[in-house]
């Protein structure tokens, strides 16, 4: 049984997903979130075959749910769908991947900044003074998924309150989409949330808040060039920073 079966053994039985969509939609999200962590964790192997059945049985739920988080974790391109033989976790992101996925970013978020500086309403300035608070507070994280779920979390809302603020829908769904921070926290042991990705956030947001797209383009480009830079570092060595 994998390790994180004991702790899904909270999880509503069976009978109470029929007691409505509350009780439903929690029962679908812990469930999602249990194979979530054994992906991230590597329980479930880089390219290994992910068994619905074996699912059900180490998580004490029907197969409905588990069909459901599959379906989900496809959308974050953690699993892959293929014909007559289900499921399989994705593969890490080798050296060219990560590189390519940086160079994506660099198109994609530094002119995010620049819009997100000129046309953020009120509220969505706000909203990333209280992303940043919350970050600057997390713990550190041990490396296993639990652990940094949170502060990846943030990091994710963020980046993707950046690419709303914008304004262009487009560009934000294509910073979505790109599902950068799973793929890169997935890759191995994670950095201290009191490492330099705060610091690059908080001159990020002073240069939207002053309302300087330059500045603010600047920034980004300057923190997706370093984080890059730390996760390529040592040839890709087995540590990488936070993204």
């Amino acid at each position: 049984m994998p390790p994180h079966a004991s702790s899904a053994a909270g999880l509503p039985g069976e009978g109470d997903e029929q007691s409505g969509p509350p009780v439903r939609q929690a029962l679908s999200d812990s469930v999602y979130e249990s194979i979530k962590a054994m992906v991230m964790d590597h329980e479930i192997a880089p390219g290994a075959r992910v068994g619905i059945d074996a699912l059900s049985r180490a998580l004490k739920v029907s197969p409905t749910p588990v069909r459901e988080a599959l379906a989900r974790l496809e959308s974050d391109g953690l699993v892959v769908k293929r014909a007559l033989s289900g499921y399989r976790a994705t593969e890490l992101l080798t050296r060219q991947g990560l590189a390519e996925l940086f160079e994506m970013r660099l198109l994609l978020e530094p002119r995010a900044a620049a819009l997100a500086a000129v046309n953020a309403t009120e509220e969505q300035l706000d909203g990333l003074e209280r992303i940043l608070e919350e970050m600057q507070v997390q713990p550190s994280p041990n490396g296993r998924y639990a652990s940094y779920r949170d502060f990846a979390g943030l990091d994710q809302r963020f980046h993707e309150a950046i690419g709303q603020a914008a304004h262009r829908p487009l560009l934000a769904d294509a910073v979505e989409r790109l599902h950068a921070h799973l793929h890169i926290f997935r890759l191995g042991d994670v950095v201290g949330a009191g490492g330099p990705t705060v610091a690059e956030h908080e001159r990020i947001v002073r240069a939207v808040l002053r309302r300087n797209p330059e500045r603010a383009a600047e920034a980004m480009t300057e923190h997706l060039t370093r984080s890059m830079e730390r996760q390529l570092d040592d040839d890709g060595g087995d540590e990488p920073a936070t993204p």
